[in-house]
């Protein structure tokens, strides 16, 4: 895509157009995301062995440190890129995004090599057992040391083309990895490996489906190198020690408020196991379950960020106001109709999921419940992007880690002792009633600074 056409979007182009076009490729791809990470589940649950299914669930909080690495340069570079191209600085741009490009590769590559030296300490400290152990390894293997580096540029390189307009892009490569990766999974599982070799079949599957996404990446780059700001260049790789700053300004906050999301479910997780194996059950494929309206919740962030951070730096106040009113207009609407959708049809969402009655009427329950915090959570992270893509990235971590650390977590303990099994249900709505209030007086007041 030319510049122009970028321009049109941040620019001139309606806002509601604006944003559909950058928010619905993201929405999309953030379904297939979801839908291939449970993907892996339902095939490795296929065997019904549980030593295969608790492997690959160990390595879940090490992968998603790899997800929050890419937020470190992905979102930090990303965001910057879109801020510089409002104030008209292509060539600093273009040297953000090299040096972005490689840091992540370094970075990536320390934790992959770090990975593999200490595999088998890291995958003790997880609870990998001697049953475990085995699976849990190859799958490590294949998806964090040989994966590491392509899953993460992916996720960097698909930030970057969202910067610069270039969404639809963006989605496809996103969207085509996690078809591939569904498709190669019962093929690698069931049909060129042997029994009992299929989580490696898992990990080999995800494996090649980031690499041809990467691949995807590159080279759509590659062939936009001489209309985009997007680089790979060694030269080009030194930017202003201001725009370095600027990286880890928001990127910080963001591979930090991605942790702490992973800890706050572990903690339910723990709290849940209290109260028996079907408790526990049923609060996870909640957990995932819940996920579909939030993953649209974020597609409609990712799409909103790039034309409020052009809008933002570009001086251009009534186009980033109105991209923030309507985009927060959109994913409200889109979590009440979520909720009205959970209410009716919770029982027949969890049955998809699991046939076990005792584990469908309990876990109905904990889904109407839980759905109620839908719009609640949105407005939460919306506000967090929000303030990324001003490149505030102190008042992000603030908003993110006083949601999970003061409010969200010391909930969940709070409400566990006093209701029990239901009290760690409840804490979503009580903890994000909270952080709505102090996010939106948050940005009122910040608003009211720039004005004054």
């Amino acid at each position: 895509m030319a510049k122009t056409d970028s321009k049109e979007i941040f620019e001139t182009l309606p806002v509601p157009k604006a944003v559909k076009a950058m928010a619905l490729p993201t929405i999309f791809g953030q379904i297939i995301v979801l839908i291939y990470n449970m993907a892996d589940t339902f095939f490795v649950g296929r065997t019904n062995d549980p030593y295969m299914v608790a492997a690959t669930s160990l390595i879940l909080p090490v992968f998603n440190i790899s997800i929050a690495l890419a937020g470190l340069t992905g979102v930090g570079g990303g965001t910057l890129i879109s801020r510089l191209l409002g104030e008209g600085r292509e060539g600093e741009a273009k040297k953000v995004s090299s040096f972005s490009f490689y840091l992540s590769i370094i970075i990536t590559g320390v934790f992959s090599v770090s990975m593999l030296i200490f595999m088998k300490s890291i995958l003790k400290v997880l609870g990998a057992s001697e049953y475990t152990f085995l699976y849990a390894k190859q799958y490590a293997f294949c998806v964090i040391v040989l994966g590491g580096i392509p899953t993460v540029l992916s996720n960097v390189l698909s930030n970057f083309l969202r910067s610069v307009g270039l969404s639809k892009e963006a989605g496809f490569g996103i969207t085509m990895g996690g078809l591939i990766n569904i498709a190669l999974d019962p093929l690698f599982m069931f049909v060129f490996l042997q029994k009992g070799q299929e989580v490696l079949g898992v990990g080999i599957a995800t494996l090649i489906s980031n690499c041809i996404a990467c691949g995807y990446f590159l080279g759509i780059i590659f062939k936009i190198r001489n209309q985009s700001v997007i680089s790979f260049r060694i030269k080009d790789c030194l930017p202003d020690k201001k725009s370095i700053g600027a990286i880890f300004n928001v990127g910080v906050p963001s591979a930090i408020t991605a942790l702490l999301f992973d800890i706050d479910y572990i903690v339910i997780d723990k709290l849940m196991s209290a109260y028996g194996d079907v408790a526990l059950a049923a609060i996870g494929i909640v957990l995932k379950a819940e996920r579909l309206p939030l993953n649209v919740g974020i597609g409609i962030c990712q799409g909103m960020m790039p034309i409020v951070a052009y809008n933002y730096s570009a001086k251009n106040r009534e186009r980033m106001n109105s991209t923030i009113k309507f985009s927060l207009k959109l994913g409200i609407i889109v979590s009440i109709i979520s909720i009205i959708l959970y209410e009716i049809f919770s029982g027949v969402i969890m049955k998809v999921f699991i046939s076990d009655l005792q584990t469908v009427l309990l876990g109905t329950g904990f889904l109407r419940i839980r759905c109620l915090a839908t719009p609640l959570m949105f407005m939460s992270f919306f506000t967090v992007y929000v303030f990324q893509s001003f490149g505030k990235g102190n008042i992000a971590l603030f908003l993110g880690v006083t949601r999970w650390v003061v409010f969200n977590i010391p909930m969940l303990y709070l409400l566990n002792g006093v209701f029990g099994m239901y009290g760690i249900v409840w804490s979503q709505v009580s903890a994000d009633i909270l952080t709505v209030m102090l996010s939106f007086y948050v940005y009122r007041r910040y608003m009211r600074s720039q004005t004054a």
